[in-house]
């Protein structure tokens, strides 16, 4: 090179040199404390819990709690050294060895420098830089590293990185990590556990514990000779420690659950404002009552439709929710999101207001032909019969008398019931919304007869009890009891009419052999069916249909989603005390009905429509009618004297005898053609 060129290379050197001591003080000098790295935000990890508080899910990046560098065990530290960077106590923050060895394993890799960093540079990278690796990138590195070195102790150092770096799975810092893989904190790590989560930091996705437990175990392997080749631990205790035998935290659920914690958590943004902190979210979820409403759903909902469920404590907390028959498939919630008819479950509304204006159970109402404002409202067996009590027209879901006390208290007065006891969508005021005509929500049906059941005092659905941060509650769920929707009285005559109701009317097949009130739903050409009721302090709703609004043959309320809440309720409250209700059962004047005899409830407001819901004409005597309807009418008209009001060929025979019809399992009574009810309590249509 000669003498010249031997200066100059020695002053370029010098002038690297002196230009790297520059940049390096002056980035030291730029760099946080330690005490702001601790504290700047990495994300926020949120842990939701079930009332037992089981783990039901984790999101978000997961940063756990800070270890301090005195309670990170030391064989954590000693693994995490021995693998990642054995040079950690006597290098100054880059490994002249490491360096020069990426470089030349590079050359054949398109200027891609091979990923060896010392954990000063890692960490540097993590906290300051991206993943992109380039020579520029690994440059900046270098000094960040350099100026770390200068700036923190290495104790500092490798608390940021044991607290900071990735082990994948979301999770970030070996707390989270353990949190993760082994369900407690990182204070208390095993040899073998240590080990494991030391593996994980070269590929995380690769060794997770989760994803790969036989990699992960041949890494922590690995880690573990490493260590006793290092001298951080003996040859005997390496081959004594065998990381098959820790024990891994089961992962949480991530079917069903996803609709309840996708409908709560949102919640947070207006319930707290910490952003920063990890959070351990505490919920109201009853993992035992999740499973039954699950199975009661799955084992009920016809093959074509979709089913939900939501279920109130007598507080307002959502022991379990449903919102669809697989989460996987769909995350649509079908039981706070979607918004549907509820057909003569809405008659809670018309009932209340009748109440509240002075009607009594027991007062005599006709049941007869009526027409209101051009529409002429018909009963699911198109026929009426005459005289009877308030209690027998809400038990068997009379759909005249419904449209007569809407007109005589006033639809404008039952729409602001509605939304009195938490409707949130549109009522409007036509009168066929008496019938259900309406779209609502499941949950504000279920939260408006949870507020029947708690005495007329008002109920909040609410699904997060606490939530604390580092150890510390930052909101606590106090329960408002101060708003009263309507008099004690009035909701005890509600609750009679109730039980009747699934006593002996269209609900009898939610009977759960304690005292249980409650209501079904069925609307138009059998769209949609519905079940609501209340017991033992619980109130459960269930909807079930299509999505697309199609027609499910079949498909009414006192069917499929009574027994669906038949199935879920008599698991739900079978630890809890019976309670009975402050008035008892009545039954109506009528009869007391056989056992073996069941009403089932039919499409509602009988206006006609074809498949697609557009108006067909029909005449009077409503031949869309199956003959199980007809017949339960024929029988029900003896039972009140009147005589039968048939087709006009069978209006001067005998009524004939016949057996009762079946009481669970069959949609239809004996003798009933195969063919779905045509009409029904949905939307209000005008016929042209």
């Amino acid at each position: 090179m000669g003498f010249w060129g031997g200066i100059g290379a020695a002053g370029f050197g010098l002038l690297a040199f002196i230009a790297l001591l520059i940049a390096v003080f002056s980035t030291r000098s730029s760099l946080p404390t330690f005490e702001e790295l601790k504290s700047s935000p990495n994300g926020q990890m949120i842990r939701v819990h079930a009332v037992d508080g089981t783990v039901l899910v984790s999101m978000g990046p997961s940063y756990g709690e800070w270890i301090s560098y005195d309670k990170i065990p030391q064989q954590m530290k000693d693994a995490m050294i021995a693998v990642e960077d054995r040079r950690f106590e006597s290098h100054w923050g880059v490994d002249p060895w490491g360096i020069a060895r990426g470089i030349s394993n590079s050359l054949d890799r398109k200027g891609r420098v091979s990923a060896v960093s010392t954990i000063t540079q890692q960490l540097a990278r993590n906290v300051f830089l991206s993943s992109n690796r380039s020579y520029m990138r690994k440059l900046r590195e270098a000094v960040l590293a350099l100026a770390m070195e200068r700036k923190f102790t290495k104790d500092q150092i490798l608390e940021l990185y044991l607290n900071k770096v990735y082990f994948g799975g979301g999770a970030y810092g070996i707390d989270a990590a353990s949190r993760k893989f082994f369900g407690h904190s990182a204070d208390r790590l095993s040899l073998a556990e240590a080990a494991i989560i030391a593996g994980l930091v070269k590929a995380p996705s690769h060794y997770s514990p989760t994803a790969d437990a036989e990699a992960a175990v041949g890494r922590a392997s690995v880690v573990l000779k490493v260590m006793a080749e290092t001298g951080k631990i003996s040859e005997a205790t390496a081959e004594a420690t065998d990381p098959r035998l820790v024990k891994l935290a089961p992962e949480p659920k991530q079917n069903s659950v996803r609709y309840f914690t996708d409908w709560a958590l949102p919640q947070l943004e207006v319930l707290i404002d910490e952003t920063d902190a990890p959070l351990e979210v505490w919920t109201t979820l009853d993992l035992g009552m999740q499973r039954a409403a699950d199975d009661a759903i799955r084992a009920n909902t016809p093959g074509a439709a979709q089913g939900a469920l939501v279920s109130l404590d007598r507080d307002g907390a959502v022991r379990a929710m449903v919102g669809g028959k697989d989460y996987v498939s769909s995350i649509y919630n079908r039981a706070t999101q979607a918004t549907r008819q509820p057909g003569s479950a809405f008659k809670l509304f018309v009932y209340l207001a009748a109440l509240e204006a002075g009607h009594r159970a027991d007062d005599m109402v006709i049941d007869e032909p009526v027409t209101i404002r051009g529409w002429t409202p018909r009963n699911s067996s198109g026929r009426n019969s005459g005289e009877m009590t308030l209690r027998s027209a809400f038990a068997y879901s009379i759909n005249t008398v419904a449209a007569k006390l809407g007109q005589e208290i006033g639809f404008g007065a039952i729409a602001d019931m509605a939304r009195r006891f938490g409707i949130t969508t549109p009522v409007d005021t036509h009168p066929a919304m008496v019938l259900g005509t309406s779209d609502v929500r499941l949950i504000d049906m279920t939260r408006a007869f949870a507020s029947v059941a708690n005495k007329g005092v008002a109920v909040q659905p609410y699904g997060i009890t606490r939530v604390t941060a580092n150890g510390a509650v930052i909101y606590q769920h106090e329960v408002d009891t101060s708003h009263v929707l309507v008099a004690p009285y009035v909701a005890a005559q509600m609750t009679d009419l109730l039980q009747t109701a699934v006593a002996t009317g269209t609900g009898r097949a939610a009977q759960i052999g304690r005292p249980v009130a409650g209501k079904t739903g069925t609307t138009t050409s059998n769209k949609d069916g519905w079940f609501v009721g209340f017991s033992s302090g619980l109130t459960t709703g269930v909807w079930m249909g299509r999505d697309d609004a199609k027609v499910v043959p079949g498909l009414q309320g006192g069917t499929a989603p009574a027994r669906a809440f038949q199935n879920f309720m008599a698991k739900a409250v079978a630890r809890r005390p019976v309670e009975q209700f402050e008035t008892k059962v009545t039954l109506p004047e009528w009869q007391i009905e056989p056992e073996d005899n069941a009403y089932y409830e039919a499409p509602d407001n009988r206006l006609f429509v074809d498949a697609d819901g557009n108006p067909i004409e029909q005449d009077q005597g409503a031949p869309g009618v199956p003959e199980g309807d007809r017949l339960d009418q024929d029988w029900l008209d003896r039972m009140t004297g009147n005589e039968p009001k048939g087709p006009p060929s069978q209006q001067q025979q005998p009524a004939p005898t016949r057996a009762p019809p079946p009481r669970q399992n069959i949609p239809a009574p004996s003798g009933a053609r195969e063919e779905p009810a045509r009409g029904g309590g949905g939307q209000e249509r005008p016929i042209q």
